[in-house]
């Protein structure tokens, strides 16, 4: 275990998997109600452990990290200290996967965060706020807005902080200020967003490169180790192109 504090004062818990330090690291962003605890997160975290370290946190009201979850506002402030904490270690690279809600926040932090990665991947991505489009995202929305929510929540194991009061940038509003490269991924059997949402972003981005991957469900549950592998070798693919690259950091 490691903590980071981020920049707006949350104190977060993370996992560590180390690697060869002139290697690659992945900064993991895990979905609504997951966590480091959860058996699918921490498959995810084995699988990507394979291929280069791995740095990841609960995000704010989840797990052991402190404060309220903003259900994808302010957890940008959260992937900054991950981030942040991955390059104080010395690795090579850094690419952020979000899955789900954590990819709604790789992408925002992507665009607008102070210590982005070195690519940027999005897995089970929404494109927008406010989704009822599918059941469980009903539910989702039930347990933002019910005043059982935050009883409720807390069974679920998050702590679920004030309503929204202005509407954040959205993914799809955001995804075109990216500058790193960007990978979507999106399953054609996603129970949560259609894959009219990666269809969005990839028309709003400006060069992201998009993986259909049929049969696929949602976010890490559905995330399988050749899956990792491909993101990986992609990764590297990037960090490869980009160092060929004039005047690129040596």
């Amino acid at each position: 275990m490691y903590h980071c504090r981020t920049s707006d004062g949350v104190d977060l818990a993370g996992v560590h998997l180390a690697g060869p330090l002139d290697g690659p690291a992945f900064v993991i962003g895990h979905g609504f109600t997951h966590g480091l605890r959860e058996p699918a997160t921490r498959a995810v975290l084995a699988a990507f452990a394979r291929h280069g370290a791995v740095a990841a946190v609960d995000f704010r009201g989840h797990g052991r990290s402190g404060g309220r979850s903003t259900v994808g506002r302010d957890e940008t402030f959260d992937l900054d200290a991950a981030v942040g904490w991955a390059r104080e270690q010395g690795y090579g690279t850094v690419t952020v996967v979000g899955f789900s809600m954590g990819a709604a926040i790789a992408l925002r932090h992507a665009a607008v965060g102070s210590a982005p990665g070195d690519a940027v991947v999005s897995v089970s991505s929404p494109s927008r706020w406010y989704i009822r489009e599918s059941a469980p995202m009903r539910r989702v929305q039930w347990l933002l807005e019910s005043p059982l929510g935050l009883l409720t929540g807390r069974a679920l194991g998050v702590r679920l902080g004030e309503p929204w009061f202005d509407l954040p940038t959205s993914p799809v509003e955001a995804i075109g200020a990216i500058t790193r490269p960007v990978l979507l991924v999106h399953g054609t059997a996603d129970g949560y967003f259609h894959p009219g949402h990666v269809q969005a972003l990839h028309r709003a981005s400006v060069a992201a490169e998009v993986w259909i991957e049929p049969g696929m469900g949602h976010g890490e549950t559905a995330t399988t180790p050749w899956l990792v592998e491909r993101i990986a070798t992609w990764s590297g693919d990037v960090g490869r192109r980009s160092s060929n690259l004039p005047n690129s950091p040596a």
